[in-house]
């Protein structure tokens, strides 16, 4: 089966990662064979990615966008998520206590990407200098989408 990516291109606002979440589950429960709380986790790893994301650009975020895309393939579905903005090092982001720990509730930020990766099967960080990049992936039955083969 032929790759195909449908490509979102959207300014670095926070008021617009609710479009996301809309076009990622819409994609999800028309094209795939995913229950509704997988499509739940796909939208709630795809916000933090893109959160993250708009956050990488700080207050600069006048002109600057961030870029989701949908990619499938016959076992799997791939969204990635890219900015332009500063990248960072994974391997600096500080531990955090086992969910279980009391000291957990003292951590308020930092939970999205131990999060993400709670949420797909797999989750992919490429930092640069250009920006980020995260490639998050669930496998899933097959394409249940059975209109023109040419469509998306």
């Amino acid at each position: 089966m032929e790759d195909r990516t449908v490509e979102l291109r959207i300014p670095a606002r926070t008021e617009l990662i609710a479009l996301t979440r809309l076009v990622v589950s819409t994609l999800a429960l028309t094209r795939r064979e995913l229950d509704e709380e997988r499509v739940d986790d796909l939208k709630l790893a795809v916000s933090e990615a893109v959160t993250n994301a708009i956050e990488s650009y700080g207050t600069d975020v006048e002109g600057k966008a961030v870029t989701v895309f949908w990619t499938e393939q016959s076992d799997k579905l791939e969204v990635r998520i890219q900015d332009v903005g500063k990248g960072f090092d994974l391997s600096r982001l500080a531990a955090h206590p086992p969910v279980t720990d009391s000291a957990r509730l003292q951590f308020e930020r930092g939970l999205g990407i131990p999060l993400i990766r709670s949420l797909v099967d797999e989750a992919l960080f490429e930092p640069s200098e250009d920006g980020t990049s995260v490639c998050l992936s669930m496998y899933c039955g097959s394409l249940s989408y059975t209109g023109d083969p040419a469509a998306l």
